[in-house]
């Protein structure tokens, strides 16, 4: 699928990021890095993703995680601050969007946690805040 930025071209598909550009997308869009272990695995476990690039350049991306059942979770999502508020990211949870009503079965519980500048996205996809019935929680591992 090709989509058209103010004057650039842009191309999505459906396909894992490389470790290398992933983790630089991440620091690229202020976003914690990870240990090239854990994106090793990470993204090899990757119930599905999606990227969209400039030429060969990763510029968006996101990723749905979980049991491929009864849980999913919808992760990495970062588009880089030079494409950021001109659609992007809703061409990237759209592609998310689409894999989950065709993979996940009826009563399959869908989570992520938002950032605090991106809840507004979300909500146009149909996720709430579980406040006040439950809270999300996190912890990182730490060695």
């Amino acid at each position: 699928m090709a989509t058209k930025a103010p004057n650039k071209m842009l191309t999505q598909t459906v396909e894992i990021p490389k470790p290398k550009e992933f983790q630089q997308l991440r620091i690229d869009c202020g976003l914690s890095t990870r240990s090239d272990a854990a994106v090793s695995a990470g993204l090899a476990n990757s119930l599905f993703a999606t990227t969209i690039r400039l030429d060969e350049r990763l510029v968006a991306m996101g990723r749905v995680v979980g049991d491929g059942g009864c849980n999913f979770e919808v992760v990495d999502i970062a588009v880089h601050p030079d494409f950021q508020r001109q659609g992007v990211a809703q061409l990237v949870m759209a592609a998310i969007m689409k894999y989950l009503e065709d993979n996940a079965p009826e009563s399959a519980y869908v989570s992520l946690i938002a950032d605090h500048h991106s809840p507004a996205l979300y909500k146009k996809f149909g996720f709430r805040s579980t406040a006040p019935d439950s809270i999300g929680m996190s912890f990182t591992v730490s060695k």
